[in-house]
C-alpha cells in the first residue's frame, strides 16, 4: 500500500498569498503642548502651544526624531501674570528607543539634544544650548494611526531678566513639558 500524502498541499486549496505589508520607515507627529516657564523670573504659569516631530524608523526598536515646539499663551491669564510676553519654542534632535508593550499598546523613551528660545522677555543671551530626556506611551487605532501622550524634561541656561554684559551669568533652569497628540506611520 502506498503510504498516504499528508504533507502535501493541493495548490488550488492553498490560499492565496496577501499584499506583503507595507515598511512604515516614518513617524509623524502633532500634539497639543505645554511647557514650565522656570527660565522667567517672577512666572507664576507655564505655556500651552504645539509640537511636532518626524521620526526615521531603523528596525524595530530604534529611530532618530527632529522636533520642533512653540508655547506662547499662558494657562493662566490672572492677574499677577507672567512678567512681559513670553514664548519658548525649541528645536531637538533626538535617538529613541521604542518597543510594544501589549497589543495596541507601545512606549518609547528618547534622550535629546538642540536650542530653546526665550522670546518677549529682556533675556541676554534669549537662546541657549538645551537637552533633556523624556518618555511616552501610544495607542495604536490602526496600522498607520496612533494617539501618543509624551512627557520630557528640558534643561537650558538663561540669565535673568534685565542683565547686561558682563553681569549676564546664566543659570541652569529645568522645564517639565508634556504633549498629546497625533500620530500617522508612513
Amino acid at each position: 500500500m502506498p503510504s498516504p500524502a499528508a504533507g502535501q498541499v493541493n495548490p488550488e486549496a492553498a490560499p492565496a498569498p496577501g499584499p506583503a505589508a507595507p515598511s512604515l520607515k516614518y513617524t509623524g507627529y502633532a500634539g497639543f503642548a505645554y511647557t514650565g516657564l522656570n527660565q522667567v523670573n517672577t512666572s507664576r504659569y507655564g505655556l500651552i502651544g504645539v509640537k511636532l516631530s518626524l521620526t526615521r524608523n531603523w528596525g524595530k526598536y530604534f529611530g532618530l526624531t527632529g522636533a520642533i515646539d512653540y508655547n506662547k499663551p499662558p494657562i493662566e491669564s490672572a492677574s499677577p501674570g507672567n512678567p512681559g510676553d513670553p514664548s519658548v519654542y525649541t528645536v531637538m534632535a533626538a535617538p529613541e528607543v521604542h518597543a510594544n508593550i501589549y497589543e495596541n499598546l507601545s512606549g518609547l523613551f528618547f534622550g535629546e539634544v538642540g536650542a530653546e528660545h526665550t522670546g518677549g522677555e529682556e533675556m541676554n543671551p534669549s537662546t541657549s544650548f538645551a537637552g533633556g530626556f523624556g518618555g511616552g506611551l501610544e495607542y495604536s487605532l490602526g496600522s498607520r494611526f496612533a494617539v501618543r501622550a509624551e512627557g520630557d524634561i528640558v534643561g537650558a541656561s538663561f540669565s535673568f531678566i534685565g542683565n547686561t554684559p558682563p553681569l549676564s551669568s546664566t543659570h541652569r533652569t529645568w522645564n517639565g513639558r508634556g504633549s498629546i497628540g497625533l500620530v500617522y506611520h508612513f
